[in-house]
């Protein structure tokens, strides 16, 4: 990153005007109506500001990692990954950290601190852990759903296609749960984990510990986690390697 800083700065300030338009959105989608789904504006913000965060996050820590799993699986240079002296998922996982998402993660923060200040949220030590603790369940559950994504590479070959409905999943968490009827709150509130990595921990920041909705995270995360690392482990027990 340090090398090639001027791609680091312009890759970092096309996430912070993106992150811009979606605040801006909210702004004039605002200007014209009070509530959408009985959230107003500020509860709206504190959503968007949180869908950010778990993006940025889950792009800092993970995405480049587990988006070059595809073409490390055609070329064989997976075979550097299992080699190493540890669990194969975490080698795959953590080798690269994206500096720019990261940096953006901070203006994330920023968008939710200003929404909890206008809702009149005082920053208390329980609500924000609460609040930290569901942001990190999330960003387990967005782990696991998008490295069952990249693992169809021990399937097919190309997985660029598949890789892109991750972001196109992701674009629904910035939604309240609340507009979701019919099919698609039986796919996307229930079948599959996009509003309720969102949704479930701006709630607990604003109204507090709710014992539903703390289970209902924990367990997708250990759903999701757990269904994430069976899929890529039983795809590497398909792996023929390079050398073989």
């Amino acid at each position: 990153t340090m090398m090639f800083r001027f791609d680091f700065l312009m890759w970092t300030l096309v996430e912070f005007f993106w992150m811009a338009v979606n605040v801006l959105l909210v702004a004039v989608i605002y200007s014209h109506t009070d509530s959408i789904g009985g959230w107003n504006e500020a509860q709206m913000l504190l959503l968007v500001g949180t869908s950010m965060l778990v993006q940025r996050l889950m792009l800092g820590f993970f995405w480049s990692n587990l988006f070059e799993l595809g073409r490390n699986i055609r070329d064989g240079r997976l075979d550097f990954h299992l080699a190493q002296p540890g669990n194969p998922v975490f080698m795959i996982s953590t080798r690269k950290l994206d500096l720019d998402s990261l940096a953006n993660a901070l203006v994330a923060v920023a968008v939710i601190a200003h929404a909890a200040h206008r809702l009149g949220l005082e920053p208390t030590f329980p609500r924000v852990a609460l609040y930290a603790a569901s942001v990190g369940c999330a960003l387990l559950i967005q782990y696991g759903l998008l490295l069952i994504i990249v693992s169809a590479g021990f399937w097919i070959i190309g997985t660029q296609g598949v890789e892109g409905g991750w972001f196109s999943l992701s674009e629904f968490s910035r939604l309240p749960r609340e507009i979701f009827h019919g099919l698609a709150g039986v796919l996307l509130v229930w079948a599959l984990p996009v509003v309720i990595v969102t949704n479930i921990p701006a709630r607990l920041l604003m109204d507090g510990f709710n014992l539903t909705n703390v289970l209902w995270l924990m367990a997708a995360t250990v759903f999701w986690l757990a269904l994430g690392v069976g899929v890529f482990n039983a795809g590497l027990r398909r792996y023929a390697s390079a050398s073989s």
